[in-house]
């Protein structure tokens, strides 16, 4: 590849063929940045869910049984 690339310009190497590979692959890395995102939001959801799932738990669970300690 080396040898390939040689004697082309500066601008050949580090402009015009990273633009080419982003033109022909820029959908899939798109795609793929998407579903990355995606994913990353749906875990952040996810945890947030649970973890509000288990304060509400614990505040009842706690509040009910001192409730029931003030009771006796």
């Amino acid at each position: 590849m080396e040898e390939l690339v040689k004697g082309l310009p500066w601008w050949i190497k580090w402009v015009a063929i990273p633009v080419i590979a982003l033109v022909v692959f820029g959908g899939l890395i798109m795609s793929l940045i998407g579903f990355v995102i995606g994913l990353l939001f749906k875990v952040l959801v996810f945890a947030a869910l649970v973890g509000g799932l288990i304060f509400l738990v614990k505040k009842f669970t706690s509040g009910s049984s001192s409730s029931s300690h003030r009771d006796w």
